[in-house]
This record gives C-alpha cells, structure tokens and sequence, in this order.
C-alpha cells in the first residue's frame, strides 16, 4: 500500500510539472552572420627599439569568419519570463581553434545572457535578474561610458507615459585574483583573495515630453584594491575596462613601471553622471546631445618613465574627465544629411596630478565605422578601434540612409579625428608609436595629431530576413612625426594609413 501511495504522489507530482511546462509558452530567435573582410588596421607599418628592428604590420589582409546567436524566451505570463541567448562562434575560417580548419569540431559555445524577467502581482514595478545587456543611456553618437554584457539587477518602474525610473546593481568582476600576478597586488598578503570586487549602481530618471527626450543618469562604483589585476591582464585578454580606468596607457603588463604602487585604500570610488538629449519637436529636424563625466579615486602612485631620458617620477592615479557630442540632421525624401562633433578632455601633461581623461568601462561609440563601430560585428582588426572619445575631439558630416533603388541604402561619413592631451605626454606612453595603441581606447592622440576617416556602407535587403553590407573605409594618417619621435632616444617607426572592405551577410529571424 505504501508503495502505491508513493507511486500515486510521483504521478501527481509529475502530472504537475507537465502541466506547468505545458503553460510555458518557448519562442526562438536567432542570428546568423557572414563575413568577409580584407584591410589593414595598423597604423604603424615596422618599428625600432635599440638595435631590435621588427615589423609590427603582420596580420593577414584577408579574414573570413561567421557567428551563430540563439535566442531561446521562456515565457508563463506578461508578468514572467526567462531569456537564455547562446553564441557559437566566432569561427574563422582555416582556423583550428575557433572550429574553423578541417574537421570543424572547435569548442566555442558563449553563454551571453541568462536572465529572469519578473513584476511584483499588481505592481508596475519590473525587474531583471541575471546575465543581461546594460548600456547608459545615450545620445549622439553610442554611449562612451557603458554597454556590455554583465551579471547584476535592474529594477523599472514607469510612473506614466512620460516619466519612468530605472536603478541597477551590476558585479562587474569578482574572485578573479592571480596567484601569478605581476602586479603588486600578489605581493602583499593583506590583499590576496579579496577586496577584488567591482560594484556598480546607477540611477537614471528617463523622461518623455512632447517632442522631448531626455535620461538623466549617474552611476557610482567601488573598485577594490586587488580587482585591477582581474581588469588588466585577467587570462591576457586585454580587452577587460583597466586600461579605460588607469591613468595613462603606460607600461605592458609584464612590467612594474606604470602600475599601480602600494595604497591602504581597500576600495576607490569611482563616479558618473550624464545627460542625453533628442530634440524631435522640429520635425523633420532631429537634434542629439549628451553630456559626460566620470571620475576614479587616486588609488596611490606609481613610477613612471620619462622615456627620452630614461628618469622616473612619481605620478599620480586619479582620472577624472568629461565629454560633449552632438549631432543635428535634417530628413529628406532620399536621405536624411547631418553634422556631428564631440570634443573630450585631455592630459594636461603633468603625470603628478593623474589624468585628465574621462574615465570609461565598456564604451561603444559609432559615430563612424572604423574607429568606433557601426555595422557591429567582423575582423577585430578592422572594427572598434575605438570605443570611447576620451582624449580626442572630432568634427564630421554624414549622409544617411540614402536610398536612390528599392531595398537598398547607403550610408556615407566623412570625419576629423583630433587630440586633446598635451604633445608633452608623448614622452610618458610605453613606445614612441603610442598611439597606435590596440589595446586600450584606440590611438592616443595630441592636440598636434589628427587622422581623417571616411566610410561608405551600403546595406541591400535580399529578403526580409536576409540583409547584406558592404563597408570601404580609409583613415589617413596625420600623426606629427616630430611630437613622437623626439620623444625617444632610440626608438623609431614607419607610419601608413589604415584602410578595410568589409562585406556581412545577415540572416535573421
């Protein structure tokens, strides 16, 4: 008897979770991408240090690769739902460990988001769990502070029509200490294993008026003493944000010079706040501006090396900088002209007292498709050189979406790219083509440097589900020879300019 009770609450039990999975109702959706490219990233073509001659230009000028996304929604009610996207790839073709080469069987399956999404009964009040995707809000020309992937909390809540509240809690890094570190972190054992976290909270108010946009946002952060390794060199991914945070692109990871020396501070605070506005009341005039600044706590000081003579001094850790970028355009019939600028601040040429360029974390700006990134995706090489605008201003004109045959469109920019950190600091930065600098925020310019982009994207829609883009880009290359390379003693390169053709296929459902 007793085992036909247990076999009885089994069935129910069962019949139970069938009928709950049944009430699930799963969508699916996907992305795949194609893409060819040929170009040349590199703005430096060889280069000398002492008797140590190499060339720096080696990468292939052909690339070819392709990415699969699945989106995978769990959805019970209005009220919750889970959402699970999958990336399987990049896969470069001819390449054994992307799953590329012969036999195709490469380990690259991406977990990228893995949330929940909930409202409290009878409330108006939504909440995000999980791995999601988090961006500031923005206008102009892509946000310059955040927007990537992160595990954390987003909670929602929309007064009215009009007025909406949005604040979030993200773990940006967490026990990713290095007992091999470099750093001076490993080296002292009041700091291993712990006070490795970076934290983020931010608030943004957005707000709807009659032909009127606006989010005002801040975002504070604590960064414990010992996550910089994490940020930095983590695995030697030199994507993580630490070059975006540190004061100044100076020394390789596999050197003390540049990095941060001893602090008794456990954490630094860190700081941002923005203002984006869209102006549509003016129809067919739209009008963008964003406003941006960001600060990091002096977290101690480090050495840094005044190259051309080889002395060292005492520098300082604290960043702190803003931005301004806008954009004004007019809608036509056959395409929509504008003008577009942002001026950053810059270095004063005084390592003493830290940076003066707005901090970021995970920029993306796509004011053009070369530095910065507007179709998105293809050769590392050849797309987001740079991501923020710290350190540059730039002026340019565009004409968008101009469409002459059915189903096809072009896109064409034209842009100044500008610096603003003093010529002085040249003699800071770890070689004397600093600023061809991949692995930070793009080229590190100064007010005697300029690079003239242009890019021309067309977009053709084969189907409704099937888009195609080429993109020809060129930036001409106006680094000042005599501001870098009187900077060194014994250290010299060969400047070029950069160039990319790019063709994307995109089948989406």
């Amino acid at each position: 008897m007793k085992k036909l009770m247990i076999l009885a609450l089994s069935a129910a039990l069962l019949t139970g979770m069938s009928s709950a999975v049944q009430a699930i109702d799963f969508k699916a959706r996907g992305e795949w991408l194609m893409g060819f490219g040929a170009g040349d990233g590199q703005f430096t073509s060889d280069r000398r240090i002492g008797a140590d001659s190499r060339k720096t230009d080696t990468d292939d000028v052909l690339d070819v690769r392709q990415r699969v996304k699945l989106q995978l929604d769990a959805v019970a009610s209005e009220s919750l739902s889970g959402t699970v996207i999958f990336e399987i790839g990049d896969q470069v073709w001819g390449q054994n460990s992307t799953g590329g080469a012969l036999g195709a069987d490469g380990n690259v399956v991406e977990l990228k988001h893995a949330y929940i999404d909930w409202t409290p009964p009878d409330s108006r009040l939504n909440f995000r769990m999980g791995i999601q995707g988090i961006g500031m809000p923005d206008a102009a020309g892509g946000s310059s502070v955040l927007n990537d992937d992160m595990v954390g909390i987003t909670a929602s809540y929309q007064f009215n029509e009009n007025v909406g509240l949005t604040a979030f809690w993200i773990r940006a890094f967490n026990d990713n200490w290095a007992s091999d570190s470099t750093y001076w972190e490993s080296s002292d054992s009041k700091y291993a294993n712990f006070n490795d976290n970076v934290d983020l909270f931010a608030l943004t108010l957005p707000l709807s008026l009659e032909g009127v946009r606006l989010t005002p946002w801040v975002m504070a952060g604590m960064i414990g003493a010992n996550a910089w390794d994490a940020m930095d060199n983590d695995l030697h991914k030199a994507s993580y944000p630490g070059y975006s945070l540190r004061p100044y692109p100076l020394a390789t990871a596999s050197s003390r010079t540049g990095i941060l020396g001893d602090t008794d501070k456990a954490y630094g605070l860190a700081f941002w706040a923005g203002l984006p506005v869209v102006v549509s009341m003016f129809d067919p005039w739209n009008i963008e501006l964003d406003i941006n600044y960001g600060s990091i706590e002096s977290m101690g000081r480090y050495m840094a090396t005044r190259y051309n003579t080889g002395e060292s001094v005492w520098a300082g850790t604290k960043r702190e900088g803003w931005l301004v970028k806008a954009l004004i355009e007019y809608k036509l019939d056959w395409g929509t002209p504008g003008i577009f600028g942002w001026y950053a601040s810059g270095d004063d040429g005084n390592v003493k007292n830290g940076s003066e360029r707005m901090p970021t974390l995970s920029g993306c700006a796509n004011f053009m498709s070369f530095h910065g990134d507007a179709i998105g995706w293809g050769d590392p090489r050849l797309y987001d050189k740079a991501l923020t605008y710290a350190g540059t201003w730039g002026i340019g004109l565009r004409l968008h979406d101009m469409s002459f045959i059915a189903d096809l469109k072009h896109s064409f920019r034209v842009a100044w790219w500008g610096g603003t950190n003093s010529p002085s600091m040249a003699k800071y930065v770890e070689h004397s083509y600093g600023w061809d600098n991949q692995t930070a925020e793009g080229p590190y310019l100064t007010t005697t440097d300029g690079l003239l982009e242009f890019n021309l994207v067309n977009t053709y829609q084969i189907y409704e589900n099937l888009e195609a883009s080429l993109e020809l880009s060129y930036i001409a290359n106006f680094v000042d020879d005599s501001t870098w390379k009187r900077s060194y003693r014994d250290d010299s390169y060969s400047k070029q300019d950069a160039w990319k053709a790019q063709l994307i296929f995109a089948y989406r459902f």
